[in-house]
């Protein structure tokens, strides 16, 4: 009686715990994309697609540009050229 009582309970274990699974992969927390190394020169303009803000889940706060050939490159928040292209483009 206590094994099947012990297997029954293991069973539902298992059961909850792959349910689960997928669920916590689904909504997972983790950053999207941060920046750890920061470019400090100024792009022309008209080589810029895209600039966005990293995820407010990064330590260090950035925005990453996208360039015409597809490259991205991160600038500090800081760093006044890409404030203002920042500022432009939304």
């Amino acid at each position: 009686m206590k094994t099947l009582c012990f297997t029954l309970g293991l069973l539902l274990l298992t059961v909850c715990c792959c349910n689960a699974g997928p669920e916590a992969v689904r909504h997972s927390t983790a950053p999207q994309t941060c920046c750890h190394e920061f470019y400090e020169k100024r792009l022309p303009i008209k080589r810029v697609t895209n600039i966005t803000k990293t995820d407010k889940t990064c330590l260090k706060k950035a925005f990453i540009v996208q360039t015409v050939i597809g490259k991205q490159i991160c600038y500090r928040q800081t760093f006044v050229w890409a404030l203002d292209v920042y500022n432009q483009l939304h």
